[in-house]
């Protein structure tokens, strides 16, 4: 057999895996990351759109052993111009699909400016990347789909259904189940509502719903236990965790911001985290052209159904806050965020800040979160550190967070330490979900800036329960209150004053023993303080109501 003939064939069976294997992830959604088409014929590296609409890729066999031999691709390989005109969304896909065929690195070249129009098209990213000091511009003013992402990191490892497990304990240990490694577990039962939110955005509530991992053989990891009883699943699923991190660095991006009516339809053109064990470090991320109108954004990092994410070193924006009618009909202020965590566990922020002022009440707060686990600031200046529908465990440290401070509700331990806090209150529960913890709060070594000096009375522990609506579980203060080494700077607050107290009037309507909870409100039992100092000079007081806050034991002292 001749060599020429002997290459030959080689090239046909490369051509024929690639293909077979780009058939194979094929998804059925028109612009999904997966729906690409990738063939090694001879000619030029060609990237286009084919009749169906999917991006087909042609990599001549040459570059084919080129880029293996370098381990390394870049957007510039496959057609990217990089110079802020020309739209490289389709070059930036392609890159990242051949990259995952090959397991290759992929890396941006450092002075260019890629332009990412509106079209439907989502890069898919399994492998490191490098987004260099490259700049990215997302230009959301004419927009196929909302809820297309720009980057998706994702995983070759396939979610599964676990069919054979009809119900689950609160804090069981092992789940009767054998897996091909860790996994993240998610658990949902539709029958029961839960967060069934109050006020402005009052809603149905959400399906319980519950995460965690375990090992191979079942074994939940304890630091992230199962917090709620499921007496029935509807639906349980297994989603494996890569044993190796991917790590994304750099990257400048701007996102030209939307102009859509001011209303409940959320942007989602971001960089969505849905695979576990992932690094992104020194990314970042800024806003031109808000408006005086502008739909929400969902977070330009998403994190969703997974775990073990750290996000160091990166510098995002906070969203101008915008207004609608809400569905009590009346309007109301709407969320939105640069940083979103959605059922996710064991999630860091580890120096990360914002480029505007995180006390600028322009700017709604920079974090939403819902369903999640084992939350971390650390290092971090942000605006607000927020949980929605439940975290279990955060901890904020040496952080300095701003004027939407710590809003939060869910269960085990909330820490709190060499920090600096600016809000209304130090933590405010949030009423709209019950004004729960149930757990413990630690606060030591930080200092409270009220952030509204007009304040005749400052709480640092905030809330609001009436007792009549019912959030779909039993709602609870922190059962164990330590604050040990406290500054409280109200220096700026009018002359009547009363002082700080430890809680707020939670409920002005419980004034003595006639009053009866429909859904009774468990108080906090025990608050120790130790060092406590204000700026005023004024007094730290138990409550505007020392009625419903009577029976809680305080330690003073050492």
């Amino acid at each position: 057999m001749t060599t020429t003939l002997l290459n030959r064939m080689t090239h046909l069976i490369l051509t024929c895996l690639l293909v077979l294997a780009a058939v194979v992830v094929k998804a059925q959604t028109k612009g999904s990351p997966e729906q690409v088409v990738i063939t090694s014929l001879d000619g030029k590296t060609r990237v286009y759109t084919n009749e169906n609409g999917n991006l087909q890729v042609n990599v001549s066999p040459r570059n084919v052993d080129k880029y293996k031999a370098a381990s390394l691709v870049r957007y510039s390989d496959f057609g990217a111009k990089g110079d802020g005109k020309a739209d490289d969304m389709d070059a930036i896909a392609a890159t990242h699909a051949f990259a995952n065929l090959h397991g290759l690195s992929v890396k941006a070249d450092g002075k260019a400016t890629y332009y990412i129009g509106g079209k439907e098209r989502t890069a898919l990213i399994r492998t490191d990347t490098d987004f260099n000091t490259a700049s990215f511009i997302i230009d959301d003013t004419e927009v196929q789909n909302r809820n297309a992402a720009v980057f998706t990191v994702g995983s070759a490892l396939k979610p599964f259904k676990l069919e054979s497990i009809s119900s689950i304990q609160r804090n069981q240990k092992k789940i009767d189940v054998s897996l091909p490694g860790p996994c993240l577990i998610t658990v949902t039962n539709t029958t029961v509502k839960q967060y069934i939110r109050y006020g402005l955005n009052q809603n149905n509530g959400s399906p319980q719903t519950d995460l965690f991992v375990v090992d191979k053989n079942g074994n939940v990891d304890m630091n992230a236990p199962i917090i709620w009883t499921f007496d029935r699943i509807t639906d349980m699923v297994a989603l494996p965790i890569d044993e190796k991190p991917l790590q994304i660095t750099g990257g400048r991006f701007t996102t030209i911001a939307n102009k859509a009516e001011s209303a409940y339809t959320y942007y989602n053109r971001n960089l969505a985290i849905r695979r576990s064990n992932v690094i992104i470090d020194g990314l970042q991320h800024r806003i031109e052209g808000e408006g005086d109108h502008g739909a929400p954004y969902g977070g330009f990092i998403n994190i969703g159904d997974c775990a073990y994410v750290t996000i160091k070193n990166s510098i995002l924006t906070g969203h101008r806050t915008y207004s609608t009618i809400g569905a009590a009909g009346k309007p109301v202020s709407m969320g939105t965020y640069d940083l979103s965590a959605n059922r996710a566990l064991n999630v860091s922020f580890l120096n990360c800040s914002q480029t505007n002022d995180i006390n600028d009440t322009r700017y709604w707060g920079i974090l939403g979160s819902n369903f999640c686990k084992n939350l971390l600031y650390d290092g971090c200046t942000l605006s607000r550190f927020d949980a929605h529908q439940g975290v279990a465990n955060a901890t904020i440290r040496n952080s300095t967070l701003g004027h939407m401070g710590i809003n939060a509700i869910g269960s085990g331990l909330l820490l709190i330490e060499n920090s600096t806090i600016r809000g209304r209150s130090l933590v405010n529960l949030r009423p709209d979900y019950g004004s729960t913890w149930q757990g413990e709060l630690v606060i030591r070594n930080c200092v409270f800036v009220p952030a509204d000096a007009r304040q005749t009375s400052v709480a640092l522990i905030s809330g609001s329960y009436s007792g009549e609506h019912d959030f779909g579980y039993t709602c609870y203060m922190p059962e164990q209150i330590t604050i040990d080494n406290l500054r409280i700077d109200d220096s700026q607050h009018p002359e009547n004053y009363r002082g700080p107290a430890i809680f707020a009037n939670i409920n002005p309507q419980m004034t003595d023993q006639s009053y009866r909870e429909k859904f009774p409100y468990v108080i906090t039992k025990e608050v120790t303080l130790r060092n406590i100092t204000t700026v005023s000079g004024k007094e730290l007081r138990r409550s505007d109501n020392p009625f419903m806050f009577r029976e809680v034991k305080l330690n003073t002292g050492q």
